[in-house]
């Protein structure tokens, strides 16, 4: 699959994520093709259709000019919300070690000094290709999405993203650098609510990785989405596909939060916004996060 060449018009965004002030997203598109992305409509704006979602790549090639002209063009007490790379595309995605957008994104954070907390959301062991620009911005820190410590569940769901033990090393190789981290368990599996062991094995694999912070989230599973899962559920048991159904509803829900609860404190690890996110509720959560701000 050979990736598009673009000039994009703006970089960084305002970001409707919670916890997020800023976006930068250098890829439209991502190569890891993962089957629950709720981002799979990101293509639209290039008449792409959700189906295609993993079978294209837009890459921003004036990316890194745009981001050193509107970092200087932005106040100062702009500079100090949190900018995230990324919320729709995978910042360290392989074509990243052609195009190195990312990085270079970085280094002109680095250049103005940017105060505010840059943090890195991805699925990729490239990102320890950065290390010595993560470690010299004022403050960094890179969030790993591990799904499973299955290798299997992970080929399934995740198609081309590095597999999940990989992964949970690079956890390890960015903390041993003095990096901070936290993992995202995004989306939560719904098969989690009745193979509970499943999710305890993954809570001790990222704190044997040296993890104390999870930021976790109910899988979204909107019409769009769904039209993507079915065609992956469509040969499992009759059990797998049934777990997808129930975790459309409250009850499945709430279930799933009082074994993460459970869990979480006999692994001592902290629960980001004290709460597993469910997209419909995300208004709610920012509402919140700004009145304790």
């Amino acid at each position: 699959m050979e990736p598009v060449e673009i000039e994009a018009k703006s970089l960084i965004q305002k970001s409707a994520t919670p916890s997020n002030d800023y976006v930068i997203n250098p890829y439209t598109g991502c190569v890891f093709g993962c089957s629950y992305c709720f981002a799979s409509f990101a293509g639209r704006q290039f008449g792409r259709s959700v189906k295609e979602w993993g079978d294209y790549l837009y890459v921003k090639k004036n990316a890194v000019d745009l981001a050193r002209k509107e970092l200087a063009r932005m106040p100062e007490h702009k500079r100090r919300g949190t900018m995230l790379l990324s919320s729709v595309t995978d910042p360290y995605q392989g074509h990243e070690t052609k195009y190195r957008l990312t990085r270079g994104i970085l280094r002109e954070l680095k250049t103005v000094e940017y105060p505010g907390l840059v943090r890195i959301l991805t699925k990729s062991p490239v990102v320890t290709r950065d290390i010595d620009l993560l470690t010299s911005l004022p403050r960094a820190e890179v969030g790993m999405t591990v799904t499973t410590a299955d290798d299997k569940v992970s080929r399934w769901l995740e198609v081309r993203a590095p597999l999940a033990s990989r992964r949970l090393r690079t956890l390890t190789e960015l903390r041993e650098a003095g990096i901070p981290t936290f993992a995202f368990v995004g989306p939560l599996l719904p098969h989690f609510a009745t193979r509970p062991e499943l999710l305890d094995h993954l809570f001790g694999q990222l704190v044997e990785a040296g993890v104390t912070e999870v930021f976790m989230e109910h899988i979204n599973l909107k019409r769009y989405i769904r039209e993507r899962m079915d065609q992956v559920l469509a040969d499992e048991p009759d059990e797998v596909r049934e777990a997808y159904v129930q975790a459309r509803t409250k009850e499945h829900r709430e279930r799933l939060d009082a074994i993460v609860a459970d869990l979480l404190a006999e692994h001592g690890l902290r629960l980001r916004f004290d709460e597993v996110v469910h997209h419909d509720d995300n208004d709610a959560l920012r509402q919140r996060l700004a009145g304790s701000a």
